[in-house]
């Protein structure tokens, strides 16, 4: 729906993840995109009033790692329907990877996203390629696509394997003070691997993608950081042993950060005695025992933030063998829902600032403040609400995730922001 012109968001509680507090209940009124009041009680008729039980409010989320396929793979999500998702997952601004057709490594293309989505509700934060074609082998133009809206830079699925190249990547943005984000995979050592290397995948008898091949891309990414003394990110780290190096990086001070999909907090690779490929993501599936070190690590504060990993696939990519399927689900509709979850010894306000400042200050992107004069950038959830999640509930033009039929806790209402009001008033028992 179109925003009114004023709305009055009744008795939420303001979530504040800079200075991790929760309000009490009060009412925010919004007039023209903009926070005109925050008091005890407003009253005013005119106002379209919003009113949800347990409602909490909190600057609008961020996703710093996902896939519309647009342009190229429209068949598996587009811009529209990746905001949807977007929306109904909670997140007001989506960093998308530059695997389309064609590569975002230019001018052009970063045009195109940013002109195509400025109507839509949610805030689209392009990754640009850091090598032409993503082929590893020559650098793409980082400093005019960083001039041109590229908020960071990444080849996406396909992480830059060259040493030679990354470096000079990273010596090139210290100059801007860009960053660099990287899958962890080192290929060479995770090639034809279908599933994590273990007992399961001995069991499977499939082709086990073993986690020194996570740890040497972060040793060796981590060491490349050092010495060109600029900033680098591991999007959806999965093993205990490369948080290891994560944490001890930090502790000589290295620009180094990284961030956990939802789906490796809650699945193991004991899942896949299915052969559901629906558990075919990249990094893999990883086990117990790494999913309980990345717990604690969020618990101590070693990872920075979450990234949804949100990879649509079309039916022809994942109706088939376990071998053939391609890797990836969808992952923005359930992502507070199951990190909520999963999270219950966390503090709510730690799981609001890894959606929201921790990403925002990775980017480089202003705090998003809810006082009044400020324009309104909101997401509205409840994070108490208990939810099974059901395909019929998926905005996203892919159906594929491992979660439908599962009971979340943490249920999102909608999003205000860029003048839009998109609001689900009614939700699942």
């Amino acid at each position: 729906m179109l925003f009114p012109m004023r709305v009055l968001l009744s008795q939420v509680r303001i979530v504040d993840p800079q200075h991790l507090t929760v309000s009490a209940p009060c009412d925010i009124l919004i007039v023209n995109g903009y926070i005109e009041r925050i008091a005890d009680r407003i009253d005013d008729e005119t106002a379209e009033k919003v009113s949800i039980p347990n409602a909490h409010v909190s600057p609008g989320w961020v996703d710093l790692f996902a896939d519309f396929g647009d342009p190229g793979f429209e068949r598996k999500e587009d811009l529209t329907s990746g905001c949807a998702a977007a929306a109904a997952g909670g997140f007001t601004e989506v960093c998308l990877v530059p695997n389309t057709a064609p590569v975002v490594q230019s001018k052009a293309e970063l045009d195109y996203l940013l002109h195509k989505s400025r109507h839509l509700p949610v805030t689209i934060r392009p990754l640009g390629a850091i090598s032409k074609d993503l082929e590893g082998k020559a650098l793409a133009e980082l400093y005019d696509l960083h001039v041109h809206g590229a908020v960071a830079f990444s080849d996406g699925w396909q992480p830059v394997q060259s040493a030679g190249l990354l470096l000079k990547a990273l010596e090139y943005v210290r100059a801007f003070d860009g960053l660099i984000m990287q899958l962890p995979d080192h290929q060479s050592l995770s090639a034809h691997g279908l599933m994590h290397e273990g007992i399961h995948s001995v069991r499977l008898g499939m082709p086990g993608i073993p986690a020194i091949s996570e740890l040497i891309q972060v040793q060796r990414d981590t060491e490349l950081a050092r010495y060109a003394a600029s900033r680098i990110h591991f999007t959806g780290i999965s093993t205990r042993e490369a948080l290891q190096v994560i944490a001890r990086a930090k502790e000589e001070g290295l620009q180094v950060s990284c961030s956990v999909t939802p789906y490796h907090l809650a699945l193991t690779d004991a899942c896949l005695e299915s052969y559901d490929t629906n558990l075919k993501v990249m990094p893999p599936l990883r086990s117990q025992e790494d999913v309980d070190a990345l717990k604690q690590a969020i618990q101590q504060g070693l990872i920075d933030a979450f990234a949804t990993h949100h990879r649509p696939q079309d039916m022809e990519s994942k109706q088939v063998e376990f071998e053939y399927a391609a890797p990836g689900i969808i992952g923005l509709e359930t992502c507070f829902g199951i990190i909520n979850r999963e999270l219950a010894a966390v503090e709510l306000t730690q799981k609001i600032a890894m959606l929201t400042t921790k990403p925002r200050s990775l980017l480089g992107l202003p705090a998003v403040e809810i006082s009044v004069g400020k324009e309104a950038n909101l997401t509205i959830f409840d994070p108490d609400k208990e939810w099974i999640f059901e395909e019929k509930l998926i905005r996203s033009k892919s159906h594929h995730t491992p979660f439908i039929g599962q009971q979340l806790r943490g249920f999102v209402y909608g999003i205000l922001t860029k003048n839009q009001l998109i609001l689900h008033h009614s939700s699942p028992q």
